[in-house]
């Protein structure tokens, strides 16, 4: 396979990955750009390399910086704007998993803290609080595992998935 087609392959599966992140497929296809790039690249290398509108380019990137996937980086003498992406698989997974607690986890347990709350001796407040009480708890345990995850050093996982495969 030459270089330009694996590459172009990796773009679009790095841009199917994203779905499942929970990002657009064009703000995944341009951290996978920045990925496998040598030199930081212009919002015009990224447009062009992509075949996307300025629009879209400058809207993902600010995405992956509001993400903390990408840095800005400005070059002397240059008006250009730059970008880079972290090439540390680890703290690129770290950084996935932060912001996805924040986005999606944190807001959840905040609303089932708060209905925890309903009044009422029905039946249907007694199954209901039940039910919110279990997704709680078991959101509780996902965001430890994360926290520690999150905070954790590489070897630490490695350790416990060599012992889990044991």
């Amino acid at each position: 396979m030459k270089y330009q087609e694996a590459k172009d392959k990796f773009i679009l599966a790095w841009g199917s990955l994203g779905s499942s992140w929970g990002i657009s497929r064009t703000m995944a296809q341009i951290h996978a750009l920045l990925l496998i790039s040598t030199t930081p690249l212009s919002t015009e290398d990224i447009m062009e390399e992509l075949q996307i509108s300025r629009g879209n380019a400058n809207q993902n990137i600010r995405a992956l910086m509001d993400w903390g996937l990408v840095e800005k980086q400005l070059k002397t003498g240059e008006r250009k704007e730059y970008f880079v992406a972290g090439k540390d698989v680890w703290e690129l997974a770290k950084q996935v998993a932060k912001e996805r607690k924040k986005r999606e986890l944190e807001p959840i347990l905040k609303v089932l803290n708060q209905v925890q709350g309903v009044n009422g001796n029905t039946k249907e407040v007694k199954e209901f609080k039940e039910v919110t009480k279990n997704i709680s708890d078991f959101a509780e345990q996902a965001e430890s595992t994360l926290n520690l995850f999150i905070n954790s050093k590489q070897n630490w996982l490695y350790k416990i998935l060599s012992k889990i495969r044991s």
